[in-house]
């Protein structure tokens, strides 16, 4: 990406998309400014991503208590959740072959504490066959990730790895030290940003910045994205949240990339789902979280794959490998779209 004019390193410090939180929020002084909301409809690419301080993020640890519901006779998403269908998942994961030939790179995007870098130690350990947690995960209201990280899924018992690669990096929001700028998400997307780049919003991506790539090949760049969002905490986000996740799918989808949703913590939202995952697809409660969470991303609920993480689970659960296996299995459709779309195809026999 050729270096923008004006481009300043000491970079302006103020939301990106985010308006006045509703009423159950504590709004502290740096986000009830007025100027803020002037910000809120601009695509400016030096603005902060946020979502929320850490200090409501702490108020909010004890969330809604969601009334019982009877579950629905019959699922309202086909999924079978057989140890069969198990193996045939990890077997089409594992098979994947994108039509360039390359790795698929799906870049995970989200609030702090969404879920990020647990889906990928949990999509690992299926593949490990214990639970593990290969990307580090933290247990505190500000993001544990601080770069930008790409972790290949390894198949069992030395195995070849899959053609994935999940791309973690800080989330957002977290505070002014810690948030993203448009410009930076934009930067990894487009394959500039190097491995292991430490976010900053006084030292965004640039020409200048260590390891930077100038020309990026379809190796490079980010072929699928994948919003997550934490089902505990759809209520409480603030409401220029949304603003914030349409205007950076505005962008996204400005660049051919596809995009996707996991909702993570499904189940401490419903009781049902939490003793049996199975009743995923047969929850009110779910779906009308699947609901809230399309209107928050601005997207259809079509998109949107529930899941549930490992978290203090010692042993899997073939449920539970089911449910991220076909979150996986959903995202590599997306992906495989971009390369659809920018893989030139041979269209007849060269004449010269």
């Amino acid at each position: 990406m050729q270096k923008q004019t004006g481009e300043n390193p000491s970079l302006p410090r103020f939301s990106f998309g985010i308006s006045a939180p509703p009423p159950c929020f504590k709004v502290s002084s740096a986000l009830a400014k007025p100027a803020i909301d002037k910000v809120a409809g601009t695509k400016d690419s030096s603005s902060i991503v946020t979502d929320v301080s850490s200090t409501e993020r702490r108020e909010n640890t004890h969330l809604f208590t969601f009334p019982a519901q009877p579950n629905l006779e019959s699922q309202w998403r086909d999924m079978e959740w057989t140890e069969e269908q198990k193996t045939s998942l990890m077997k089409t994961v594992s098979s994947y072959k994108p039509s360039s030939g390359e790795v698929s790179q799906v870049l995970l995007l989200g609030p702090v504490g969404s879920g990020k870098s647990s889906f990928i130690s949990s999509v690992q350990s299926v593949f490990n066959g214990r639970v593990t947690n290969r990307a580090m995960v933290g247990s505190s209201s500000t993001s544990f990730t601080k770069k930008l990280q790409s972790f290949n899924i390894h198949g069992q018992n030395g195995e070849d790895p899959t053609r994935l690669v999940l791309c973690d990096m800080v989330g957002l929001g977290g505070g002014e030290m810690t948030g993203l700028t448009l410009h930076d998400i934009m930067s990894v997307i487009k394959g500039h940003a190097p491995e292991g780049h430490k976010f900053s919003p006084d030292q965004p991506v640039r020409s200048e910045t260590v390891g930077y790539v100038k020309r990026p090949s379809l190796k490079d760049k980010i072929h699928c994205v994948a919003f997550v969002v934490d089902a505990s905490k759809i209520l409480t986000y603030p409401k220029g949240l949304s603003t914030t996740f349409q205007q950076l799918r505005e962008h996204i989808s400005d660049l051919g990339v596809h995009q996707v949703a996991l909702l993570t913590h499904i189940d401490k939202i419903c009781s049902e789902t939490d003793k049996d995952l199975t009743q995923v697809y047969k929850s009110h409660i779910i779906r009308d979280m699947m609901g809230k969470a399309a209107a928050l991303l601005g997207m259809s609920t079509s998109y949107i794959i529930p899941v549930r993480n490992y978290s203090s689970e010692l042993d899997l659960d073939v449920n539970t490998d089911v449910l991220l296996l076909s979150a996986v299995d959903h995202i590599l459709q997306y992906a495989d779209l971009y390369f659809q779309d920018n893989t030139p195809q041979n269209t007849g026999p060269k004449i010269d």
